[in-house]
């Protein structure tokens, strides 16, 4: 049937409101009900149904009554004097658009107060503070819709949610609000507020307000405290439903709704800090965004899915017989069966046995969510050893569980367990601290190196001390403990990084780790964040922790061999050509600010082109390396600024470079960005930061030497100016085409390459055999490096492809089609490159020097290199 016409709730009528309400609503349910039993409806439209028809009421009643105190008691005005409403907020099933039929509506009353508002109201014949006008307000619009009539009610209104409960405020202002949940807010009210709407009254203001609430719901880490809060909440549940034998409530009993909420909520809770896909009002959505995003698995999110379709359409029968907010099964017998018979059944039992079905399959997720946590046995003596410290405790324990270094790890837990930050936690979290503390203890002694691992632990432990969520994290997840183990196990680098920033433990234990990594455009996407942060600082800040996530990333992924070190090395030089590109932008906004702005003629940009060198051109970044960057420009001299203290372009653009390069150096919460060389511009240390393109051309073509034509073969624009950019590559493209003597070439690419190597190989012979240094030691990293761009420099005047690609791979593809190189060399280069640059990256992930022992596969890659270079007469035969 068609919707019932809406009621007009005429001012001078006001007895007569709620009749009218109550019909409304009556015939309304009446076509939800019918709509429900013909199978017109299934239970998703009936239970929007129903929110909207309590909205739709909501709005009537709020609209009077406004109207009625307007003329009463005036407005209340801010600063502005804009007239300030009511905010009404549906929490529970009203905000989650999940209405039951016969359900109590949640509501919270609040009223903006941000913009100076008026302490009384104004206007009407008499004005009354405002805190009490809209508390009045509040308390009628309860009354309009919930007091029994002779017509019965329209809907019953619980204001048992707001702050402070019975004994608080019929209606706060936001910044009351805001400073309850600061200062009182318990873990049920972030459980409450994820699902809150406004309904009615002010409702961008409702919004504006959730936005500001939403740091308390949702905590910016990986929040697996919020399990306790869970576990206290389910335990009170539980002896409700023993004390009152609700074992037949399909609401409150094992495997209910209720179930199927917390779950989805809870996992919802832990990770929609991070993940703004889960932060969903409405159930069904939250669940699919949970199995999407690999939190919920496939099978178990069907199972779910149907069970809660089949618990709410069964509890909105059992409502539809008496109008009664009831969730217990019927004890009739007639009613059994005309519920069974409504819902398809063949009898009851058929029915019991369907839903039965269902609670168990809830019941089993739901436990598993909050399963007890299970630590092994071998953590036992530990446990001990660690609850007698500081004065007792044997550390024999440690031996038994694999540590060498006995005296300095039991003297290094003497002083954590004095230390101030341990002394100062919560009951609750040493609780928690002293079921982990011997758990990362036994899965460290049990590791690859049980002594380092324990040593990189405890600054991490440290961090934690201060991050309860942390120590609830490894608490209840105890993969994600082993992992956090085996990562510090295999990575100095990796350990220092997580103890100096704590959010990358986000990332380690992220279960999507595993999953594809970013490509070129995601990791642009996620620099170019920073941009719209408030100021500068801040964009530094943002731009510091995305960088510190990916490059952690890419790390793991390099570290557990999910990917190879060149793509690994490939991914870090686009993660810094999109931190250069954001850095470039912020430097420019404030230069401006101070001097004003140089654009091209004719555009909008700024004639400003950063190059980079080295591993930054040939994408061939580690973990850690600076970037080797040359700054160019192309304007007039005597152009000047368009700001309130000008400057000429040469200032003007020096002004900015230096920006650029002290933004990168900027020390933030997370860290510096990168630390930078220019010294390979134009004259090196003693030349200019900025270069013009004509100046560059000039050096290029009069005063460069070999050397720095052989670095051109790597460098590639990174960020700024595509009309500079462009004249720089013009500029690569005639160096690099030059046709040379190729007899003397070779003699400065080798003589080059033997200075070089006498100052920098750090090669050395010891009692365990040869270290090698993998990047200048012979057959190196380095000598393939020059071997490449000999033949470039040689060959490239007749062979133009040998232009285009910057990095290693790409240059031996090209070198090997053009038929510079023979093509068994190429394989062999080829292989020795990956091996060599997975060894380093090895290194630098484990903090040592890129030195390593001669493996066979090391010595392959060597000889295939040395190979190489002497066949081209390159090799200084040093070895």
């Amino acid at each position: 049937g068609n919707a019932a016409v809406a009621p007009v709730l005429a001012d001078q009528d006001t007895s007569q409101w709620p009749a009218l309400l109550r019909r409304f609503r009556a015939a309304e349910s009446t076509r939800l009900v019918w709509r429900d039993v013909l199978g017109r409806d299934d239970v998703d439209a009936t239970l929007a149904g129903s929110t909207q028809l309590a909205e739709c009421c909501l709005q009537l009643a709020l609209d009077a009554l406004e109207r009625e105190f307007v003329q009463r008691y005036g407005v209340v005005r801010n600063a502005a004097g804009v007239a300030q409403r009511l905010v009404v907020f549906g929490l529970g099933k009203l905000g989650g658009g999940e209405l039951n039929f016969s359900s109590d509506i949640d509501l919270v009353y609040a009223y903006d107060s941000d913009s100076g508002v008026a302490p009384e109201s104004s206007g009407g014949s008499r004005s009354i503070a405002t805190e009490d006008y809209f508390a009045r307000l509040g308390q009628q619009l309860a009354r309009l819709l919930g007091e029994v009539t002779t017509d019965g009610f329209c809907h019953r209104v619980d204001l048992r949610l707001r702050p402070f409960g019975n004994s608080g405020r019929i209606a706060l202002s936001f910044a009351g609000m805001e400073q309850y949940f600061q200062r009182e807010g318990r873990d049920w009210e972030r459980y409450a507020w994820q699902k809150a709407r406004p309904v009615a009254g002010d409702l961008a203001a409702g919004e504006r307000f959730l936005d500001v609430l939403r740091p308390f719901v949702y905590r910016r880490y990986l929040d697996y405290g919020a399990l306790d809060g869970l576990r206290e909440m389910k335990a009170t549940i539980a002896a409700e439903v023993a004390r009152k034998e609700l074992a037949d409530d399909i609401k409150r009993g094992p495997g209910g709704i209720r179930e199927i909420e917390f779950l989805v909520q809870a996992l919802q809770l832990i990770r929609g800090g991070r993940e703004a896909a889960l932060r969903e009002r409405r159930l069904l959505p939250a669940l699919a965004a949970l199995v999407d995003a690999g939190h919920i698995g496939a099978d178990a999110g069907v199972a779910l899915r149907d069970a809660y379709r089949f618990l709410r359409r069964l509890e909105n029968r059992l409502q539809m017989l008496r109008d009664a907010q009831t969730h217990a099964l019927p004890d009739r017998s007639e009613d059994r069966a005309r519920i069974a018979c409504g819902l398809g059944a063949t009898d009851w039992d058929a029915l019991r046995r369907q839903l039965d079905n269902h609670r168990a399959r809830v019941n089993t997720e739901f436990s598993a969510l909050l399963a007890p946590r299970r630590r092994q046995a071998a953590a036992g003596s530990l446990a001990h050893y660690w609850r007698a410290l500081p004065e007792g405790g044997d550390q024999d324990a440690l031996a038994t569980a694999g540590f060498d270094g006995i005296a300095a790890a039991d003297a290094s837990l003497r002083d954590l367990v004095r230390s101030p930050a341990l002394r100062a936690l919560s009951d609750n979290a040493r609780v928690r601290l002293d079921r982990v503390l011997p758990a990362l203890l036994d899965a460290a002694g049990a590791s690859a190196q049980p002594d380092a691992a324990l040593r990189r632990l405890l600054p991490i432990l440290q961090t934690l001390l201060r991050r309860a969520s942390y120590l609830a994290l490894l608490d209840e997840q105890p993969a994600a403990l082993q992992r956090l183990v085996d990562v510090v196990a295999r990575s100095a680098l990796l350990a220092e990084r997580l103890a100096a920033y704590p959010l990358l433990l986000d990332e380690l234990l992220d279960l999507r780790v595993g999953g594809p990594m970013p490509t070129r455009a995601d990791l642009q996407q996620a620099c170019a964040t920073a941009l719209t942060a408030p100021d500068t600082e801040a964009a530094l800040q943002v731009l510091g922790e995305v960088r510190q996530a990916l490059s952690f990333r890419i790390a793991l992924a390099t570290l557990d061999a999910r990917q190879g070190a060149q793509l690994g090395a490939r991914q870090l030089a686009w993660l810094a050509d999109a931190v250069l590109a954001v850095t470039v932008q912020l430097a420019t906004r404030e230069t401006a600010v101070a001097h004003g702005r140089i654009v091209s003629p004719g555009t909008d940009s700024v004639p400003l082109a950063v190059v980079g060198y080295g591993s930054l051109g040939g994408e061939e970044l580690g973990f850690g390396s600076d970037l080797d960057i040359v700054f160019l420009y192309d304007a007039a001299a005597d152009l000047q600024s368009d700001g309130d203290r000008p400057f000429d372009a040469p200032r003007w653009f020096a002004r900015l470079a230096q920006k650029i390069v002290a933004l990168l150096g900027a020390t933030t919460g997370a860290g510096r960005l990168f630390d930078v060389d220019v010294r390979l511009r134009p004259d090196g240390a003693k030349g200019l930061l900025v270069s013009t393109v004509s100046g560059f051309a000039d050096y290029q073509r009069e005063r460069a030497w070999t050397w720095e034509h052989q670095a051109l073969v790597r460098a590639r624009c990174i960020a700024g100016d595509a009309q500079v950019c462009a004249s720089f590559e013009a500029i690569r493209t005639q160096t690099l085409t030059r046709v040379r003597d190729p007899e003397r070439l070779r003699s400065d690419v080798a003589a080059m390459r033997a200075k070089m190597r006498a100052e920098l190989d750090r090669t050395a012979s010891g009692e365990s055999g040869q270290r090698f240094d993998l990047k200048q030691g012979v057959g190196g990293l380095v000598d393939l490096e020059f071997l490449l761009q000999y033949l470039v420099l040689r060959d490239a005047h007749r062979l133009p492809a040998l232009l285009v690609p910057r990095d290693t791979p790409g240059l031996l593809a090209a070198l090997c089609h053009a038929g510079s190189l023979p093509a068994d060399t190429c394989a062999a280069l080829s292989d020795a490159h990956a091996v060599l640059l997975d060894a380093g990256l090895r290194c630098t992930l484990d903090r040592r020097a890129r030195m390593t022992a001669e493996t066979p596969a090391i010595s392959k890659a060597r000889a295939g290199i040395l190979d190489a270079t002497r066949a081209f007469g390159l090799a200084d035969d040093v070895g």
